[in-house]
């Protein structure tokens, strides 16, 4: 599914390698922590899986699609491959929680038929179906990542990025985020968790992959979480 071999990236007018030499296989349907202190690297990653950056050297493959092989007209396809979460919410403050996911649908040109098909299934799979026609300013934080969690798994993407998701939240708030992120892993998605919050990697036993100073310095299967 994904495929980083030997990639290091040097940005401009620097000598300081963001990444260098990292090397990583990722199969479909794993759920995988990725750990590590700011400047360790992770940003640069996440930003060269999604195109946003690109790498000084190495490759990237993901599910059979070669990163040098894409065009910039191609991206936005991509993208639509990757879901991405993140510690702000980003919603629209004036849309409902329904517009808010539809909005994803509306700007890569769905149709009324199928975001009126999809948006509902969207909402019942992380458990809002009495809040569709809610604002942000009604919803708590956790609701309002939830909401971010459907838009983002819209267009069914086969890998969600979820940076730093429970950031911004409380302990019970943060549990009820994760536990959608295994309910969507589950159902075939392969997820990227980035987090520096040590009571969730405890909490799971999930595949840890820890970067520092740009180098995979620990990848591991954790067993035995309390």
């Amino acid at each position: 599914m994904i495929l980083i071999d030997r990639v290091t990236k040097i940005y401009d007018k620097g000598t300081q390698r963001s990444l260098d030499g990292v090397t990583l296989h990722i199969k479909p349907g794993e759920f995988v922590i990725l750990i590590g202190a700011s400047g360790a690297g992770k940003s640069t990653l996440l930003k060269l899986l999604t195109r946003e950056i690109f790498q000084t050297s190495g490759k990237i493959v993901i599910g059979g699609l070669d990163y040098d092989d894409i065009m910039s007209s191609e991206v936005p396809a991509l993208r639509r491959r990757i879901g991405t979460v993140f510690q702000d919410f980003k919603l629209l403050p004036n849309r409902t929680v329904y517009e808010n996911i539809a909005f994803a649908l509306e700007i890569s040109g769905a149709s009324n038929k199928e975001i009126q098909a999809i948006v509902p299934r969207m909402i019942e799979l992380v458990g809002l179906s009495g809040r569709r026609d809610q604002f942000p300013d009604q919803l708590s934080g956790g609701e309002q990542q939830r909401v971010a969690i459907a838009r983002a798994m819209v267009r069914n993407p086969k890998i969600l990025i979820a940076d730093e998701p429970t950031g911004n939240l409380d302990s019970k708030n943060s549990a009820e985020v994760i536990a959608l992120l295994e309910k969507i892993n589950q159902h075939g998605t392969t997820v990227m968790l980035v987090t520096h919050d040590v009571n969730i990697v405890k909490a799971l036993e999930k595949r840890v992959i820890t970067l520092e100073h740009g180098k995979v310095t620990s990848d591991t299967m954790r067993k035995g979480a309390v």
